[in-house]
């Protein structure tokens, strides 16, 4: 299994990418986004998903390990092969797939190309409760460059609700919130408990 690879960049058009790996030009599978951000002649280092099949063999590259996570996870959604798997990368980030599964958004998934109503419900299912870690912390710190939301929303899970109702809480209290408010985490956090209303903790679904 080849897991990653460090080399030189000879070509990068497309999705596709050539690096030198001891005097071996390897051709890799990329998003459009990690070619664009390559060199040719620049070192690259490439964390790769060898896809063996009895007639190819093909190298799938990514750039973080949470791409690589994210494809492996993919690809064990029925009907999502390799080439959808990319196409689903090439559109969202990690931490945005993590987000349409916890608010369980098929709709963001038949965005992509190749990708249809029935495999996206499938998406979501399937990868239900396995991005959870990202789908909070991380998800909420690189989407948005304030910790104040990110605390607003682990405030309300502490309280009981649910993860994707305290995300969406979290959101429509930006929207309302003033300036002021939006730096402040009490402030934010008693509009969003506002927006809550009378149901109580735990209770939604």
């Amino acid at each position: 299994m080849i897991s990653s690879l460090r080399g030189t960049v000879l070509a990068a058009v497309g999705t596709t990418v050539v690096i030198e790996v001891g005097g071996v030009g390897l051709s890799l599978h990329v998003t459009p986004q990690f070619a664009l951000s390559l060199r040719v002649g620049a070192e690259a280092s490439v964390r790769t998903a060898l896809i063996v099949r009895e007639d190819d063999l093909s190298l799938f590259g990514f750039a973080e390990a949470d791409e690589l996570a994210a494809f492996d996870l993919l690809r064990g959604v029925t009907g999502v092969g390799p080439k959808s798997a990319m196409g689903v990368l090439a559109a969202m980030s990690p931490v945005e797939i993590a987000q349409a599964v916890s608010l369980e958004d098929d709709a963001a998934f038949r965005k992509v190309s190749g990708i249809g109503p029935k495999t996206a419900k499938l998406i979501v299912l399937s990868l239900t409760g396995k991005l959870d870690a990202m789908a909070t912390t991380r998800t909420i710190a690189r989407a948005r460059p304030s910790t104040v939301s990110d605390s607003v929303t682990i405030a309300l899970v502490g309280l009981g609700w649910p993860e994707r109702v305290a995300l969406q809480a979290t959101e429509d209290a930006l929207a309302q919130a003033n300036e002021t408010e939006r730096e402040a985490v009490p402030a934010l956090l008693r509009l969003a408990l506002a927006n809550l209303g009378p149901q109580l903790a735990g209770s939604s679904t």
